[in-house]
């Protein structure tokens, strides 16, 4: 790779790609507005010195500098690209095996499902992309890794024209980032890339799912809780068509949103000759990452849930299916999306809903609506822990045996804490300092 490149941020993804670049014999500079690393200010670039533009994967296809290197038939491409290209060039020594893991909710439990399936049928597999390692680092990795179990976001997916894995998984489709891609269609269209190796796999179940890959005319394998599916569940066994894989019996996350990442982890897995033994090996030593699905306190028939994670009505959705009696924690920055098919379809089992954050007032304003029986107490409170101490106080007033106090907030964060991390450690604390007694979990 003798190209003059530029390299587009010097975030931790632009600093990937240079570190990457290092090993070959472009010549690079970095473009950034912050000062450090070298960085040219992005106003100052001239595209004419170079060949190629590699752009962090947050930039926008929209932004100045990368729709002029389009418009000059520059191509752009992203690290996940650049990693792929450089893999197939054996810059890092022989190729990798690829698994890619997508879609809009369920990536990260997913991707680190199939990472432990991989490793119990004995590959040097690691999880890579948004969760552990980032694929420069996975290349260049003293260890050598390989197996990439890669879990990319649409934008990874956008900027990464030819990287086509050895098996792709797109998990599910709803409305997110539609404003960076421009439309649901663009959005879903960057989604299904993930599906253009050799083995495609999808959850069917899911209709914007099918419509996408009628669209792109891939013939995917399916997984999804209906029986027509290759991958299914039956008589509490996850399935691949007539053979039984493994329990589907304890999975955590609990509830059907981890039974179906769990069948997509499988899915993949078999499809790389991993064994059903070695499947129900990895998923009965499996724990679910912090913030998407843990169970951070049980006591006197009474379970807390920490899904923090789910920043969107479609994550909620998820969180909510199989539960009991839902006494919802939510609240937080909406950015645009409607709640009202959410709280219209759980309305039956939503007994109370505890809101917080910046569109507290368009949530209570929907639960009258759809949800009049309910019990709604939305919070004053604008500091981050005071909100949350607020709400699980009330809680524990409306709890009952056999609720379920849920932190599945629908809406981003950044309102009024650091990140989901913290608002679910920040739930969690409250939940321990009010309702934890002997019997909480830590």
């Amino acid at each position: 790779m003798s190209e003059r490149i530029l390299v587009a941020g010097a975030g931790v993804s632009g600093l990937g790609a240079l570190h990457m670049l290092r090993a070959t014999d472009a010549r690079v500079d970095i473009a950034d507005d912050r000062p450090g690393h070298g960085a040219i200010p992005v106003n100052q670039v001239n595209l004419d010195n170079y060949d190629m533009v590699v752009t962090s994967p947050g930039w926008r296809p929209d932004s100045p500098l990368l729709s002029e290197s389009v418009r000059r038939g520059i191509p752009v491409i992203g690290d996940v690209e650049l990693a792929w290209r450089l893999d197939r060039a054996e810059v890092f020594g022989r190729e990798r095996r690829w698994l890619v893991v997508t879609g809009t909710n369920g990536k990260t439990t997913t991707t680190a499902m199939l990472e432990k399936m991989m490793q119990a049928g004995g590959f040097a597999a690691r999880a890579v992309g948004n969760i552990g390692l980032a694929v420069g680092e996975a290349l260049a990795a003293e260890e050598r890794i390989d197996v990439m179990v890669a879990e990319l976001s649409s934008f990874q997916l956008h900027w990464a024209p030819t990287l086509t894995p050895d098996a792709g998984v797109l998990l599910n489709l709803a409305e997110d980032h539609i404003d960076w891609h421009g439309g649901f269609q663009a959005y879903a269209d960057a989604k299904v890339r993930a599906l253009r190796g050799p083995v495609a796999i999808a959850g069917t179940d899911d209709p914007h799912v099918r419509t996408a890959l009628t669209r792109a005319g891939i013939d995917a394998v399916g997984f999804g809780l209906d029986s027509a599916t290759r991958y299914h569940v039956a008589q509490g066994q996850l399935m691949e068509g007539d053979t039984p894989l493994a329990s589907a019996e304890g999975i955590e996350p609990a509830g059907p949103a981890g039974v179906l990442d769990a069948l997509a982890a499988a899915a993949m897995a078999r499809s790389q000759g991993v064994s059903a033994q070695a499947i129900q090996e990895a998923l009965s030593s499996f724990h679910v990452a912090g913030h998407r699905g843990q169970v951070v306190g049980e006591w006197d028939g009474i379970r807390a849930i920490d899904n923090s994670k789910a920043t969107n009505p479609h994550a909620t959705d998820a969180a909510m299916k199989g539960l009991g009696p839902i006494i919802w924690v939510a609240g937080g920055q909406l950015k645009g999306a409607d709640i009202t098919e959410l709280i219209r379809s759980h309305r039956d089992h939503i007994k109370a809903a505890l809101i917080l954050g910046q569109d507290r007032h368009i949530i209570s304003q929907v639960m009258d609506v759809e949800a009049p029986e309910a019990l709604v107490y939305s919070t004053p409170e604008t500091d981050p822990a005071a909100a949350m101490d607020d709400l699980v106080k009330q809680a524990k007033q409306w709890a009952s045996p056999g609720d379920t106090i849920l932190l599945a907030p629908a809406a981003a964060s950044l309102d009024m804490y650091e990140g989901m991390g913290q608002r679910g450690d920040i739930f969690a604390a409250a939940i321990k300092k009010h309702l934890g007694g002997e019997h909480a979990r830590d």
